[in-house]
């Protein structure tokens, strides 16, 4: 697989549940973690101490992080709705030559900076809320 390029990654919100998904805008930065935390099974008979787990077991999430630019009024007020009612919405992550992870996410944080001599910039911060799907490419 050859590099790819960054503004390729693209995070993508169903903003009327319609399943029309439509990109963020001005976003210039975007990170996806996928986690699982597993069940620890580990009890006296455990080999030399070592811990043991549970297969298939456990919580698994997924947190996105992004930053940018409003590029408009309109996608200022969909993420702040989306924060103050605590929304939970379809999201899509698109993951240049990989595929796409889909599924319900809730923005779990939002915050606005502004430098005296440049634009005013935003974070956001999702997690999932929901099983999550993966379509390879």
């Amino acid at each position: 697989m050859a590099a790819q390029k960054g503004r390729e990654l693209l995070l993508k919100v169903d903003g009327t549940g319609a399943g029309a998904f439509s990109t963020v805008a001005g976003l210039r930065t975007r990170s996806l973690s996928l986690n699982a935390r597993p069940v620890d099974i580990t009890n006296a008979d455990s080999a030399n101490g070592w811990r043991e787990t549970l297969a298939g077991a456990g919580v698994k999430s997924a947190a996105v992080s992004g930053s940018g630019v409003f590029l408009d009024a309109a996608a200022d007020e969909t993420a702040r709705g989306y924060f103050f009612n605590g929304t939970i919405r379809e999201w899509q992550i698109i993951l240049p030559d990989f595929g796409t992870i889909e599924g319900l996410f809730q923005i779990t944080g939002l915050e606005f900076n502004g430098d005296h001599d440049g634009e005013v910039s935003y974070s956001l911060s999702l997690e999932s809320a929901g099983e999550l799907t993966f379509t390879a490419v």
